[in-house]
């Protein structure tokens, strides 16, 4: 289960498809050639996402992960 306060490194190695949900949000990352590091909350903070987005965003990635491992 993911949470808010996963280090980024930690949740793209769980869920690769993060890489590009985060893309998607402006969440920069690793496969664009722009390393962040810290916790999905202050990556979120520092793009000025509020705490109802970021809530939403490790509901979405839970998701994610729900369906890929499911496959």
């Amino acid at each position: 289960m993911i949470t808010k306060d996963i280090s980024i490194e930690e949740l793209v190695q769980s869920i690769p498809g993060s890489v590009t949900y985060l893309m998607e949000k402006g969440i920069k990352c690793l496969a664009c050639g722009e390393p962040i590091w810290g916790t999905l909350e202050s990556a979120s903070k520092e793009k000025g996402f509020s705490d109802s987005d970021i809530q939403r965003f490790v509901e979405e990635i839970n998701s994610l992960s729900n369906v890929i491992s499911k496959s």
